[in-house]
């Protein structure tokens, strides 16, 4: 399901376009503030890609907006998620988008989001660093990542742990789908400061 707040006539990448503008901020000033590239930035605007999740949470708060204003996820109204339950959601309209599973709850205090990750094949994240820590555990397949330049393959039930502010990238080079519980510090779901 896709839950971009956008439609035909306001696809996400024109509206970021516009708050930028809003802002009198160049594309090289957000994509270095935000830890993309220019190329990828402009990209996102003229509707040619789709961010990833992060990458969308990080422009959003160079842009001094909520990732709440273009992506409609879904809440966790417990402590807990049912694997069958939960509502996937894309931020692409492509065929095969990569589907994000929320399964962290939201609550007073808490530090660590996390979401399952259903990765397709030909799938290649942006590079991109950030504020905070990240982890990611395969549960099924293999994924690719590259860490500060350093590339490794992980396969079911490895696991991989390192700061966010390091350039990082993640792909499925494989034929099949991986699946893989990425947790982290970002603020994947716009809660920080909001009333719980």
């Amino acid at each position: 399901m896709l839950l971009t707040k956008a439609d035909e006539q306001h696809p996400l990448g024109r509206r970021l376009r516009e708050r930028r503008h809003e802002l009198g901020m160049t594309l090289k000033e957000v994509a270095d503030r935000a830890g993309l590239s220019v190329g990828f930035i402009s990209q996102v605007e003229r509707d040619l890609t789709a961010p990833s999740l992060s990458s969308l949470v990080s422009i959003c708060k160079i842009l001094k907006t909520d990732v709440g204003t273009y992506l409609q996820q879904p809440s966790l109204e417990n402590s807990y998620s049912r694997t069958g339950l939960r509502q996937p959601f894309s931020l692409s309209r492509e065929e095969r988008p990569i589907r994000y599973e929320r399964v962290s709850a939201n609550f007073p205090g808490r530090k660590i989001r996390s979401v399952i990750m259903n990765i397709p094949p030909g799938y290649r994240s942006e590079v991109i660093s950030h504020d905070g820590e990240e982890m990611m555990f395969v549960l099924s397949g293999e994924v690719s990542t590259s860490v500060d330049g350093n590339h490794v393959i992980l396969h079911e039930g490895d696991s991989i742990h390192f700061p966010s502010t390091s350039p990082h990238q993640v792909w499925n080079s494989s034929q099949h789908t991986s699946v893989a519980l990425w947790v982290g510090t970002q603020d994947l779901f716009g809660e920080d400061g909001k009333e719980n």
